[in-house]
């Protein structure tokens, strides 16, 4: 069916049937195509056409406002200055294996692409907006599509690339965050920006100190708390940065009660984004390995945040995450009723979030590792159930990721 729209309603993954002048008069050679490029993009907005024609049979259609998330929306309106463009379309589906191999591919060229930018701005280098947006684009487009592979696969860092890696989760966090909170297709793409670049001052802070094995000074908790003005100070030395990244930068160690820093912003004075992203930066904290601790399991994460709602996190940001997550992310060692252990690999949208998929792979009774079969907790029939979380350590499991991670792929 074809619709009439302003080239500002515009986004990737749209037919366009017509443009609103003579094509004579526009820079494309064909009367109508599938628009994939952000360039092209680009080019039409430039254009300032007053109207384009859509066919929504043959790309993607208009997207509706979320009722349900209406006062999330309310709170903070669009940013006028914000980059245009929605933040990704989903492209072709693919396989869960296929999904893995592609998401840890453009994990490790994300990472390569965060370190290059961080390294610049280390050198007093102003980082280039342009190559922040196509890395946003790149993990909101792989999160649109397969979901929790992404943000399964970016919480297993080393320790010599946790500070990057840990930048490219927490966008893709933002990132399905704003669209589980039914944003603006540009308000998530400003949050993904605001992840990826959120600890872009950690780059100010000595390499010794925030790798340091054990507790910290004061002196050097004093220089780690002061990366969110210097990142700030980076980013507006940028020029044309969104706001929201700015905005983010500095306030995301904010707390609702006052006790955060760098300004000690409290409840409402705290802005939606920066709740968000202090969210998505504790998440991926607290499960990820750092030199001087090992990450929490998943569901026991959330279990813990849980109780540093209406403190220091947003309650209702905070429910909207775990649904995002599920109550048993990915990755997450789990207890079943049939006195078997499994590891949860994926949870079907819509389904209910006590009932993820998982693969068995241990015999409590037995003590010993299981041939590995795959079980749909909420599929209709389905006798098996999770008890409780479980520690892996508990039943000396060294390596569970490899249960639903599988091996590296090869890139």
């Amino acid at each position: 069916m074809l619709k009439k729209i302003t080239s500002n309603e515009l986004v990737l993954g749209m037919y366009v049937e017509r443009l609103g002048r003579s094509w004579l008069d526009t820079p494309f050679w064909t009367r109508s195509f599938l628009l994939e490029s952000p360039a092209d993009l680009e080019r039409i907005r430039a254009a300032r056409l007053c109207e384009v024609w859509i066919d929504t049979a043959r790309g993607l259609a208009l997207a509706e406002p979320a009722s349900a998330c209406a006062s999330f929306a309310a709170v903070e309106p669009p940013v006028a200055n914000a980059a245009p463009a929605p933040a990704a379309h989903a492209g072709p589906a693919r396989s869960r294996e296929e999904e893995m191999a592609h998401a840890r591919r453009l994990l490790e060229r994300s990472r390569q692409a965060v370190q290059t930018m961080f390294d610049e701005a280390r050198m007093g280098k102003a980082l280039s907006a342009a190559q922040a947006y196509e890395l946003v684009d790149d993990i909101a487009a792989s999160v649109l599509r397969g979901g929790d592979v992404l943000l399964g696969l970016a919480r297993l860092k080393t320790a010599d690339n946790y500070t990057y890696m840990h930048s490219v989760a927490v966008c893709a966090l933002m990132t399905a965050l704003a669209r589980e909170l039914g944003l603006a297709p540009e308000q998530v793409r400003s949050a993904g920006l605001a992840g990826l670049l959120h600890d872009i001052g950690k780059m100010a802070v000595p390499s010794a100190i925030l790798n340091k094995p054990g507790s910290l000074s004061e002196v050097e908790f004093s220089s780690v708390r002061a990366h969110a003005a210097a990142g700030h100070r980076m980013l507006i030395e940028v020029g044309d940065i969104d706001p929201v990244a700015l905005d983010v930068c500095l306030h995301h160690h904010e707390k609702l009660d006052g006790s955060g820093y760098p300004k000690g912003l409290c409840g409402e004075e705290i802005s939606l984004y920066a709740r968000m992203g202090a969210i998505c930066d504790v998440y991926d904290a607290i499960t990820s390995n750092r030199p001087y601790k090992k990450g929490w399991c998943p569901a026991e994460s959330l279990r813990r945040m849980a109780a540093w709602r209406g403190g220091h996190l947003d309650a209702r940001l905070f429910a909207a995450f775990v649904k995002c997550l599920g109550i048993y992310p990915l990755g997450t060692l789990v207890r079943l009723q049939s006195e078997r252990l499994a590891v949860v690999v994926g949870q079907a949208a819509g389904k209910t979030l006590t009932s993820p998929t998982v693969r068995v792979f241990f015999s409590i009774r037995a003590g010993t590792c299981i041939a590995p079969c795959v079980i749909d907790l909420a599929a209709p029939g389905c006798q098996e159930r999770v008890v409780s979380t479980e520690s892996a350590e508990r039943w000396g499991l060294l390596d569970v990721d490899r249960y639903w991670a599988g091996e590296p792929a090869v890139a």
